[in-house]
């Protein structure tokens, strides 16, 4: 599995255990591009701050340090994605990719210092959490754009990793789409003969009543073995077939170009 995307999935299971373990979290999930809980249509709507405190009665953070939600193996998170199929090359894709990069490219330049993106409305998702090693800077309004329009030089989040000094290093950014797009749809932003854009899917999380004991989150959650409404329910559980919208990524600075857009 390429670093890249090894990197960006053990990202978003921090995201997603901080967006659903604090109450804070509630005016965070937005800011991660359509991470909504609520909305069918996967529009970027935020999780209700009842919704998030329920959730974070379960104590989720108490876990964030666990060996099996933190691991560098990945295969448990693959029950919960789902990618589009890559389509067949064709020159007028290749072209197209090529523009949405160059474009991009020269959106993101005046990004490298962190310090302007944070300036321009990107704000980080829970930088205090230092196990992220990619961390995602979002600007809501590129998000709630998203929903409607494509404008490559708005990508909706912004991909930092971190430096041994403690900064962070741009290293590429997120476009984002509602979860009810068909794969058409997708194509026509960023053509599915290049990029591979992914859901995360089938997860079941903690019922927000108290429960006698610890949350086994090596059942619940985006790493967890639960993977049906059914097994989800007989855990007294909340059980959702698709948490976010669609998202894909590019590393325009990648020499290699099977990593500018990571599968």
């Amino acid at each position: 599995m390429p670093k890249l995307r090894a990197l960006h999935q053990i990202a978003i299971v921090v995201a997603i255990t901080a967006a659903v373990s604090a109450p804070v979290a509630a005016a965070n999930v937005g800011e991660m591009g359509a991470m909504d809980m609520n909305n069918p249509n996967g529009g970027a709507m935020t999780m209700t701050p009842g919704e998030a405190d329920a959730i974070s009665s379960q104590g989720m953070t108490t876990n964030m340090h666990d060996p099996h939600i933190m691991s560098g193996d990945m295969s448990d998170m693959m029950a919960h994605m789902k990618w589009t199929d890559l389509r067949p090359a064709n020159a007028a894709d290749a072209a197209r990719a090529d523009q949405i990069v160059a474009t991009l490219k020269a959106a993101l330049a005046k990004y490298r210092d962190y310090h302007a993106a944070e300036a321009a409305g990107y704000k980080p998702f829970h930088p205090e959490i230092t196990s992220q090693k990619v961390v995602h800077f979002t600007k809501r309004l590129y998000a709630l754009k998203a929903a409607f329009v494509f404008n490559p030089a708005e990508p909706t989040s912004l991909l930092y990793e971190r430096t041994p000094q403690g900064g962070y290093k741009l290293i590429g950014a997120m476009y984002t789409a509602p979860r009810r797009w068909t794969p058409d749809d997708l194509n026509a932003r960023v053509p599915l003969s290049v990029a591979r854009w992914h859901q995360h899917i089938d997860i079941c999380l903690p019922n927000k009543k108290p429960r006698p004991g610890p949350v086994n989150w090596k059942e619940f959650g985006p790493r967890g073995s639960i993977t049906t409404a059914a097994e989800c329910a007989a855990a007294d559980g909340r059980f959702y077939p698709v948490l976010f919208g669609w998202m894909v990524h590019v590393y325009p600075w990648e020499k290699n170009p099977q990593e500018v857009w990571a599968h």
